[in-house]
């Protein structure tokens, strides 16, 4: 006989069942997006594998119809959309075109899916021949002259159909520009989830590959977060708060779970992560070269993000997950 009382944690958890009963977490399709990068061009068959990204492609509308058809065969419940324009020039002015790649397919999948929600980044980076997110005035990104241009790329993607926009340049003051114009249009119920939390990551190094949108000078970091930097993230949430941001992100994902979790403590608001391109990348070749169970990884990484109190993950492993639920 033991003389003596211990905690018996092990009674809850001695099969898969009573495992399940108790579970603090979960993952289901509802929490997950999906991020599609959409090229302008004229081949409708152009499907192109992004080499530091094995499984995500570079897609024409045709192809990202098809790919999208197959995720909500999966039950598939909300994607985010990237464009990658024909042209480039120095003020990103296919983000705000009306005919620009991404409102094209924003039009086609609320018009074939119109229960998908569909979120549209919000960014010029990918539309600017230097790479830049903002306005450049002798080699500097400039912020106030920016603003205006990032929110007529909101009113372009939410006049196409968009469900909601996402502000990922990190200007001061974008959430209020873009609220405002919204508001002005009449689009008041179109909410914001804001990269309010985006620090200038090295993990980003994949995305800058599928988005075709590497800086052609200098380095994001004048306009990005310092990643030493926590107390920063709550300043950066609460302003974007107050400017009228509905969801607040942080991005990158799982290096940032102490910041997650600060921003949930402090903001009564949904939280999203973005589980980035080096985060997938980094799984990815650990599996490949057998290092790790890819599923196993996969779904432990998602579940910290929601123990660290997230409510919204965008991860490029959305349609591996889907595959993983529905069976």
């Amino acid at each position: 006989m033991i003389p003596f009382e211990f905690h018996r944690g092990r009674r809850l958890r001695s099969g898969a069942t009573l495992r399940e009963l108790v579970r603090e977490n979960e993952i289901r399709p509802q929490d997950l997006i999906m991020p599609y990068f959409v090229v302008e061009t004229d081949d409708e068959d152009f499907r192109k594998p992004i080499t530091s990204m094995p499984g995500q492609y570079q897609l024409s509308l045709k192809q990202l119809e098809k790919q999208v058809a197959q995720a909500v065969d999966l039950d598939l419940k909300s994607l985010i959309l990237f464009g990658i324009p024909a042209e480039k020039d120095e003020t990103g002015s296919q983000a705000y075109a009306d005919d620009g790649i991404v409102q094209k397919a924003i039009r086609m999948i609320k018009d074939k899916w119109p229960e998908l929600v569909v979120i549209a980044d919000t960014c010029l980076c990918e539309y600017t021949s230097h790479g830049h997110c903002g306005l450049i005035k002798n080699g500097e990104v400039m912020n106030d002259p920016t603003l205006n241009l990032l929110a007529r790329a909101a009113l372009a993607q939410v006049r196409a159909g968009a469900d909601m926009v996402a502000p990922s340049d990190m200007m001061d003051g974008r959430v209020a520009a873009i609220r405002a114009m919204l508001d002005e249009e009449g689009f008041v119920n179109t909410p914001i989830m804001s990269y309010a939390v985006k620090y200038a990551s090295a993990f980003y190094g994949p995305f800058r590959e599928a988005a075709e949108s590497t800086p052609q000078f200098g380095d994001r970091k004048a306009y990005q977060m310092d990643p030493a930097n926590g107390r920063e993230a709550m300043r950066e949430a609460a302003a974007d708060l107050e400017e009228g941001a509905d969801i607040i992100m942080v991005k990158p994902g799982m290096p940032y779970l102490d910041v997650i979790r600060q921003v949930r403590d402090s903001f009564d608001c949904p939280v999203a992560a973005y589980q980035v391109s080096g985060e997938y990348s980094l799984i990815k070749a650990a599996a490949a070269n057998g290092w790790v169970d890819e599923q196993a990884v996969v779904m432990e990484s998602l579940v910290a993000f929601k123990r660290a109190g997230c409510d919204l993950i965008i991860t490029y492993f959305t349609e591996d997950v889907l595959r993983t639920l529905g069976r």
